[in-house]
């Protein structure tokens, strides 16, 4: 009996998201492509000694600014910083009132002998960086990510990528 009374109060969430493929760069609106060449131009400047696996980011704020970084990483692996992140924090020290409208972000590897074609999304402390961004500027973050070739994903929200977002609201 108690354990059908706790059946009846149990709920279902139910989450979906909306990620659009584009098949390759060239699909893109131009703007976009921009950004991804961006992105991809400044992956070159990544240091991944250790991971072999480079990352480029490229940011589109408000005020026309495009951002860019690359993974740097370090020895003491936590030291480390993704692509994401350097270029989300740099635009929030230089342009701390600036509303970031779009982002790109592609990954390639040194270790195997074929491209990376798989899109790669941001990592679990890249999502929550983001998500710290778009929740502060109350503005989407609109999110492209692709491998080193191929198809690119987009997302018009970070909450596609992490629907239950850890936010201040929370504390």
């Amino acid at each position: 009996m108690q354990l059908k009374k706790q059946l009846l109060l149990m709920k279902e969430i139910i989450i979906t998201s909306k990620i659009t493929v584009f098949e390759t760069i060239q699909e893109l609106p131009l703007a976009e492509q921009n950004l991804m060449l961006k992105a991809v131009e400044v992956r070159k400047n990544a240091y991944a000694p250790y991971s072999k696996f480079r990352v480029g980011a490229a940011l589109l704020l408000d005020n026309g600014e495009i951002i860019v970084g690359s993974n740097q990483e370090n020895a003491a692996y936590p030291s480390g910083l993704c692509a994401e992140r350097v270029a989300i924090f740099y635009a929030g020290a230089i342009y701390p009132e600036a509303t970031i409208l779009k982002m790109a972000i592609t990954a390639a590897s040194d270790n195997n002998n074929n491209k990376t074609t798989t899109p790669v999304p941001p990592c679990g402390a890249c999502r929550q960086s983001i998500a710290e961004y778009e929740i502060r500027q109350d503005t989407p973050i609109e999110i492209y990510y692709m491998g080193e070739t191929g198809s690119i994903h987009q997302s018009a929200s970070l909450k596609n990528l992490l629907p239950f977002m850890f936010e201040k609201k929370l504390l």
